[in-house]
């Protein structure tokens, strides 16, 4: 009870370094719970939601396909359940703008991506619909409402029969719009009104447990040579299920590095606390060993702090999590995903490990700090210690200088000198948290500058996509137009040895200025007839460089697969809504013939632009109108569904920077007590003791921000790899300004520890720190 009474005395005696290292563990424990907590709950969910509802395991594609032909194709060797639907494109007209509707038919006996119905019944008759329940929301519509669609110049009116979420739409597309874009599902008497006759385009198959997908696939194109296919798609390469795995993949890595590292942090100022700690107290440990108190006894009861600062710490960490971190993922996750009535829930095991972990890196410091003092002999270790052999330095060799420098900065080079490995150890923590800091002001920015990049390239004030079939009338355009371009979108495939991925190939105009392009160092690129633009999205995955040929099919069925290898002309920098961009005269040597389906305009003055606008609305053979704010909305939701990361990061980063540097230099005041009297003694003014402490804060802090420098770099790059990919470039430089921004932030906290130290150097008792032991 003693020994415990003991440990309260002492941590009440230096109660902030004691709230700063607690701080540092619950930072760790916050990311490891929040995180983990967020990729296990995802991942156990989406398991048991895909194999409830049975999402397909392939997806094949034909021009038409009977129902005897998809029942023959059953008989394939692998094949459990396999189902036919007809699949097309819908849109519905709101005012100012259309929304794309994909539909399904949807067979009586559905029993592959079954949906997940929120309110209604399933369609049985051919007026009936299922609808998206996110768009219905969006769009204000309810069971029993109609809605008015159009596709291939028909219009059909269906009456809303339930309102439905399905596993093969948990992500929609990159920004997860439910305004503009919606699922449907039909009943399978309305398709002959759609395409005259009963046939069906797509077949899903759900494969046998633990069967090869790969040769699967191999069985069916083989066995569909007599039909009309066109491709086929796996479920780990559709969008919505490869972009689950990316996010719980992602999330999983991050609860465990970002943790480790704050928990090794913590560790490293525990191990500098605990050594503190017990060199100072080594005359009341000579007294325990000389009263019999068992080496064991007093090792437990030093370890105590490390273990009380684990649990209050991971404690502390955790609850934060689930009251901050788990409302806000929550709500991230609801904008990200369409996965119904997910919930995230903190458990009580998530309080575990990291209290585990932080106990045990602290035990182990205490450990390591500990052993000598108590293989030492109780009289040894009731003599003071023996002060440290000082070599001469190798700036005192140097003549004329060491003489001309004062004697302040001589006690202030001596000390870091003479202390050089708690010197360097004690700059990790502010080393970490400047790093931190770095990436997260730098990713935000890199953001930023996606948004921004949108005013750059897209010159244009419109953009008119015509209705299929048709095209732009050049004698029938409204006046206000400055100048004007056609262009046309292909889907596409780029295709790399076995890789597969989804891509645009955007054909317009050599000439068209309402287009720019970029290089990586910002220098203005042109289209030519003898070759494509690749993005850099592209050629940073698959290692595309200027003068590579690359190959790509097009998906489109009127094209029937048809695949072109292209020249790379060169490699220009996409942030949003990357594309190939190749001109009409190299599309046409391919013997593709090229036929516009969109028009870029630019009006003279925003006046204008309302006329051009409502005479483009008003034609009846137009699709769709976008301007560069709608370009914006990808960069934008990025942005706000990371926002919340890059808070917590700069937020974590402070915490972290504050913790290290106050105990450091608390400590660093506690061992230098007696130096620091002797001054007072002296008659050193106390601004001048002041001085010295701070002056050595500030040079360690310079040394930590250099080694900081080249390592930000280093985890910048990992952060912007982990957030890319093919269709989304983040910027990878580093801005000088976000340098300085974080530099600026780690001083300025320097500073504010030593303010708040100052305290500490004025109670030095100069007696009680001036009087021996003997």
């Amino acid at each position: 009870m003693k020994l415990l009474l003991k440990l309260v005395r002492d941590i009440r005696q230096s109660i902030g370094q004691f709230i700063a290292i607690v701080l540092v563990i619950a930072v760790g424990a916050f990311f490891y719970a929040g995180l983990i907590t967020y990729s296990d709950n995802l991942s156990a969910y989406t398991k048991a939601y895909f194999k409830e509802h049975n999402l397909s395991d392939l997806n094949v594609y034909y021009s038409q396909i009977s129902k005897d032909e998809v029942a023959g194709l059953s008989e394939i060797e692998g094949i459990n359940k396999i189902e036919g639907r007809y699949t097309l494109d819908a849109t519905q007209a709101f005012e100012g703008y259309k929304a794309s509707i994909k539909m399904h038919s949807i067979p009586v006996n559905n029993e592959i991506n079954t949906p997940a119905m929120v309110e209604g019944r399933t369609p049985s008759k051919k007026d009936e619909i299922l609808l998206d329940s996110h768009y219905a929301k969006e769009h204000q519509v309810r069971v029993g409402d109609k809605i008015s669609l159009s596709s291939n110049k028909k219009h059909y009116s269906f009456t809303i029969s339930g309102l439905c979420e399905n596993v093969e739409y948990a992500k929609k597309n990159e920004i997860q719009d439910h305004k503009t874009f919606g699922v449907a599902y039909m009943a399978e008497d309305t398709i002959p009104e759609m395409v005259n006759g009963f046939f069906y385009n797509e077949v899903l198959i759900d494969a046998k447990e633990g069967y090869d997908l790969d040769q699967l696939g191999k069985s069916i194109e083989a066995q569909s040579k007599q039909l009309s296919y066109l491709n086929q798609v796996s479920k780990e390469r559709s969008f919505s299920y490869s972009k689950l795995t990316e996010t719980i993949h992602n999330n999983n890595l991050m609860s465990k590095v970002i943790p480790f590292v704050l928990f090794l942090i913590g560790a490293i100022i525990l191990f500098l606390t605990m050594s503190r700690m017990i060199d100072s107290q080594r005359n009341q440990v000579g007294i325990m060993k000389a009263l019999g108190v068992k080496n064991r006894t007093i090792m437990l009861h030093y370890m105590g702090y490390p273990l009380l600062v684990g649990i209050i710490g991971s404690i502390l960490g955790c609850s934060i999590a689930a009251m901050v971190f788990i409302p806000l993922v929550t709500a991230s996750s609801s904008r990200a995903y369409s996965l119904p009535d997910i919930k995230f829930a903190l458990s009580f095991y998530s309080f575990l490990p990291p209290m585990i972990f932080s106990s045990a890196f602290g035990l182990l410091s205490c450990y390591l700090s500990g052993r000598t003092v108590l293989k030492e002999r109780a009289a040894q270790a009731m003599r003071p210690k023996p002060p440290k052999k000082m070599k001469m330095l190798l700036i005192e060799r140097i003549p004329g200088i060491w003489s001309r420098i004062s004697y302040s900065y001589k006690l202030i080079v001596r000390n870091i000198f003479l202390n050089k490995q708690k010197a360097l150890v004690s700059s990790v923590g502010v080393v970490a948290s400047t790093v931190l800091l770095i990436t997260a002001f730098g990713t935000h920015t890199a953001l930023l500058k996606v948004a921004n990049q949108i005013e750059e390239v897209y010159a244009y004030d419109l953009r008119v996509d015509y209705a299929i079939g048709a095209s732009s009338d050049a004698s029938n355009l409204p006046s206000g137009i400055k100048q004007k371009f056609d262009l046309s979108a292909y889907p596409v495939e780029f295709i790399q040895d076995d890789k597969q991925e989804k891509a645009t190939l955007t054909v317009t105009e050599k000439e068209n200025k309402l287009l720019h392009f970029f290089d990586e160092n910002n220098n203005k690129l042109f289209l030519e007839n003898n070759g494509v633009l690749v993005p850099q999205s592209y050629a940073d995955k698959y290692h595309i460089a200027e003068g590579d040929l690359i190959r790509l099919k097009f998906t489109a069925p009127e094209f029937k697969n048809k695949m072109i290898e292209m020249k790379v002309l060169n490699i220009s920098t996409q942030y949003s809504n990357p594309s190939f961009y190749s001109t009409p005269a190299y599309l046409r040597s391919f013997d593709i013939a090229y036929n516009p389906s969109s028009l870029l305009v630019e009006a003279n003055s925003s006046a204008d632009l309302v006329s051009v606008r409502n005479f483009f609305e008003q034609d009846p053979h137009v699709d769709k109108i976008t301007d560069k704010n709608d370009l914006k909305k990808s960069a934008q939701y990025i942005l706000k569904q990371n926002s919340f990361v890059f808070i917590m990061f700069i937020i974590c980063a402070v915490i972290l920077s504050f913790g290290a540097i106050y105990t450091i230099s608390s400590i660093n005041i506690y061992e230098r007590n007696r130096e620091l009297a002797t001054l007072k003694v002296l008659g050193y003014q106390k601004y001048k003791i002041n001085r010295l402490i701070f002056l050595e804060n500030i040079i360690l802090t310079t040394f930590a921000v250099m080694v900081a420098l080249p390592i930000s770099g280093y985890m910048y790059t990992i952060i912007v790899k982990a957030l890319s990919s093919a269709h989304q470039q983040i910027p990878d430089q580093l801005n000088v300004f976000v340098l300085l921004a974080a530099v600026i932030v780690a001083f300025f906290l320097t500073i504010l520890a030593n303010l708040l130290l100052r305290r500490k150097v004025t109670q030095i008792n100069m007696i009680e720190s001036l009087k021996s032991i003997e």
